[in-house]
């Protein structure tokens, strides 16, 4: 599937940005990424070889040092950002700068990937030089970056000041790594200066709106989830707390996680709807595509029951139509009359991927399984892989997005071979980058420290700490483990009020050591009264 793909960008596309299977052609699509109305595309841009580099790291997780190396040395020789074309901040960032720095450190770790002597740090040199750009979008008021620069020019006069909450609070995993490599703060500070200030925006019931303006931080959108315009904030604070450390990173993401329980989460199936940031009020009644992201988090966290249930939620939107539709109206059970189309999204994948290796449970290969036969039917043409404008015809879209490659090809691979995770815990970043979990990161700045709140297992006599991916262990699986040692998740969520006394389930939290939602008894109290 992954051959399939790169091959014919190799053969219709390199050494522009996207492959056009359907035709047969490309698409320098740089600065058309989050461009929804195509404005101010450049005249002369020839594009950055942009699968390419996405495709770096699916090409060492494969197994094929051969072509990465001749990948690698390709960019290192060709690539440039001295171009006149305005791009994305948080796209750039997640597909380009987060695919140059991964590689670097894939090419320079232990397993002598590449030839000696034939790499010289080209990638680091180039993801620093795109890095220096970047910051000219942070210059503003309130620190919080401009959504659009020109990486010839910088930000452009009259450039709009509306940005996303993913777009200003995605930024520090691949700062954050690039500041660590290159040993210059400033790329690490000004992420970090941007997700403070967005954090401090948050309402009084911890929950963030997703469209915002950087000069005057003032919210545009009110209205929240767990989708479009946010996803990736959520991550990013739990990931950034696992590479880098920083106690902060564990705080946001707790207080976060807590929020969307309470006021995002309906029903014993663990679907989420949107809510008002300032009210919990519910506004939009829908599952997206995006929000497939989800379930992998929560293993992260450990919350192993929650994310099977939403992960099922998921899995079964993807059953009735073929494949996931980018938005689903949860109220009406219909498809969104105009957001009906597949893009080769990989967040069901990614979360499948996550679920099997926290529980080694085959039904999630089943589910690898019924995802690889709904692309290589609906989706696979001679060309490469397309996108599906219409789940409900199966209309193709003449594009072949590069996160394919990076993402979906590659969390299909691991679910079915997982040797590339045996030697190193890695992160992933949001668009499916892996960075090595070093402690040395932790240690970078005076007041990072290592996690102190990370959970730690004995068994068999060896203390282990539970992995970024492999070794997550919810809480509720440590009574058939030897050691008995309660320990509270971030999956607990009060109840209602302290007497634990309620009038309706909806007045109940989630037990601490099971992850088990609590119920309402008829004596009006709240326990775990009922299996869910």
């Amino acid at each position: 599937m992954f051959y399939h793909a790169y091959d014919n960008y190799l053969t219709y596309a390199f050494p522009h940005d996207e492959l056009k299977p359907l035709s047969k052609s490309f698409t320098d699509s740089l600065s058309e990424l989050g461009n929804l109305k195509l404005e101010h595309l450049p005249q002369s841009y020839n594009g950055s070889a942009l699968t390419l580099i996405e495709s770096l790291s699916s090409l060492v997780v494969m197994g094929n040092n051969t072509e990465f190396e001749r990948a690698v040395l390709w960019l290192s020789e060709n690539l440039t950002f001295d171009v006149d074309a305005r791009i994305s901040l948080f796209e750039c960032n997640i597909r380009v700068l987060g695919g140059l720095v991964s590689a670097h450190l894939l090419a320079t770790d232990s397993s002598k990937r590449l030839s000696q002597g034939k790499y010289n740090n080209e990638l680091l040199d180039l993801a620093n030089d795109l890095g220096r750009r970047f910051l000219w979008a942070f210059n503003t008021s309130t620190g919080l970056p401009y959504a659009w620069i020109n990486l010839k020019h910088g930000v452009m006069e009259d450039e709009t000041t509306e940005t996303s909450t993913s777009g200003c609070g995605s930024l520090i995993l691949e700062m954050g790594a690039l500041s660590r490599l290159t040993g210059n703060p400033i790329y690490d500070a000004a992420a970090l200066r941007a997700l403070r200030k967005l954090w401090s925006m948050r309402s009084s019931l911890n929950l963030l709106g997703t469209t915002l303006d950087v000069e005057t931080g003032e919210w545009l959108e009110y209205s929240s989830g767990i989708g479009a315009g946010i996803d990736s904030f959520y991550e990013y604070l739990l990931k950034a707390y696992i590479l880098f450390g920083r106690d902060e990173f564990w705080h946001m993401f707790h207080s976060s996680y807590l929020a969307v329980q309470k006021h995002f989460r309906h029903g014993p199936c663990f679907r989420y709807h949107e809510a008002d940031m300032r009210t919990g009020k519910a506004t939009y009644w829908q599952l997206t595509s995006l929000q497939a992201f989800w379930p992998g988090l929560q293993v992260l966290v450990g919350d192993i029951p929650a994310a099977n249930l939403t992960h099922r939620e998921f899995f079964y939107v993807w059953k009735r139509f073929g494949v996931l539709p980018e938005r689903y109206l949860l109220d009406r059970a219909m498809l969104h009359p105009t957001e009906k189309y597949y893009p080769l999204r990989p967040e069901l994948a990614e979360s499948t991927l996550y679920l099997y290796q926290a529980t080694k449970d085959p039904w999630y290969i089943d589910v690898g399984e019924s995802i690889m036969k709904s692309l290589n039917m609906y989706t696979k043409v001679d060309g490469g892989f397309a996108s599906i404008r219409d789940v409900s015809t199966m209309q193709l879209e003449d594009h072949q997005h590069s996160f394919f490659l990076a993402e979906t090809c590659k969390y299909l691979y691991l679910l079915f071979d997982s040797s590339f995770l045996a030697s190193e815990n890695y992160v992933f970043t949001t668009e499916g980058h892996p960075l090595p979990v070093r402690s040395s990161w932790h240690d970078w700045l005076p007041d990072v420290s290592m996690p102190t709140d990370v959970t730690s297992v004995k068994i068999n006599n060896l203390s282990t700490k539970s992995s970024a991916l492999s070794s997550q262990i919810c809480p509720a699986l440590l009574a058939t483990l030897k050691e008995d040692q309660p320990v509270e998740s971030a999956c607990h969520i009060h109840d209602g009020r302290a007497s634990h006394r309620c009038e309706s389930h909806e007045e109940c939290g989630i037990d601490s050591t099971t992850c088990r939602q609590r119920s309402c008894s008829l004596a009006g109290y709240c326990g775990l009264w009922l299996l869910i």
